[in-house]
């Protein structure tokens, strides 16, 4: 009886060993599962962190002077063949913009009136507009426009990487020559002016010129338009020597001021240019 109870308490020992040593090895496991958990997650955010490189958004302060307009510095443009005027002008010459994401009805107006008054202008294009509206593409084409590049899906470019911008603006560019006959013009502007030195690189690599801007409104809220004396009035405030406005094509207000606009600054000694003449830097 005694011996029995001897061996018992020797097996308790053993037993209580040996489960202590089974729970170092799970506590150790888990603590192994959350280390590489933990670095997995670093990992992943500094992946993130080398796409996006941070986020510039194009911002610029207004000139009541009719002189050019305070923009960030933070990025020297010239390095990457990127504009928001032109940097030698000296005349009064101006660069009219579109961005056209969808149609609502305006831009047919708008070409007629930059035919009828002899203007000619950019418009950046996505692939959704170009393969609902070809032959609008085709028509500034014929007409003697330019015809830009805003990627097929105007995402921020910076939240994209490399290998995924070159898609969107490799597939846009295509596309418009795929639904049209004609070759998109080597410009491109930033969907939302997103950008990065890292994005402004590889569009300079791809040979094209970014184009930013030196006016702009609110126009681009279909519901809350401005107005037609707004626009008017805007451009006679703000027009400045090398300016590039940007304008939204699916601005009613846009559409009605445009002639207006036009003739009030041909008579004020503006000359309007194409973005084929911007000098290089």
């Amino acid at each position: 009886m005694k011996y029995r109870r001897i061996f018992q308490m020797i097996l308790v020992c053993i037993t209580g060993i040996l489960l202590s040593g089974c729970r170092g090895q799970i506590e150790e496991q888990k603590k192994k599962k959350q280390d590489t958990h933990q670095d997995s997650t670093i990992q992943i955010y500094k992946t993130v962190g080398n796409v996006s490189q941070g986020i510039e958004s194009w911002w610029f302060k207004r000139n009541e002077e009719h002189q050019q307009p305070e923009v960030s510095q933070k990025i020297d443009l010239s390095k990457y063949d990127a504009y928001y005027v032109d940097p030698k002008c000296t005349e009064k010459k101006i660069y009219l913009t579109f961005d056209c994401g969808y149609e609502n009805g305006f831009t047919p107006k708008i070409l007629d009136v930059l035919k009828k008054q002899k203007v000619v202008a950019a418009f950046f294009v996505t692939k959704p507009f170009i393969r609902e509206e070809a032959k609008l593409v085709k028509r500034m084409k014929k007409e003697g426009h330019i015809v830009g590049n805003h990627t097929v899906h105007h995402k921020s470019m910076p939240t994209l990487s490399d290998r995924d911008n070159k898609q969107e603006i490799i597939d846009c560019a295509q596309y418009c020559k795929e639904a049209t006959g004609y070759d998109m013009d080597l410009f491109i502007r930033p969907p939302m002016g997103e950008y990065n030195e890292r994005t402004l690189a590889l569009t300079k690599k791809m040979g094209y010129r970014t184009i930013f801007w030196s006016m702009a409104y609110v126009d681009f809220k279909v519901d809350q338009q401005p107005g037609k004396d707004y626009v008017i009035e805007h451009f006679q405030k703000y027009t400045h020597k090398g300016a590039i406005p940007l304008i939204h094509n699916i601005s009613r207000s846009n559409a009605e001021a445009l002639e207006t606009v036009i003739i009030n600054l041909k008579k004020e000694g503006y000359r309007f240019e194409g973005l084929k003449k911007l000098p290089d830097y």
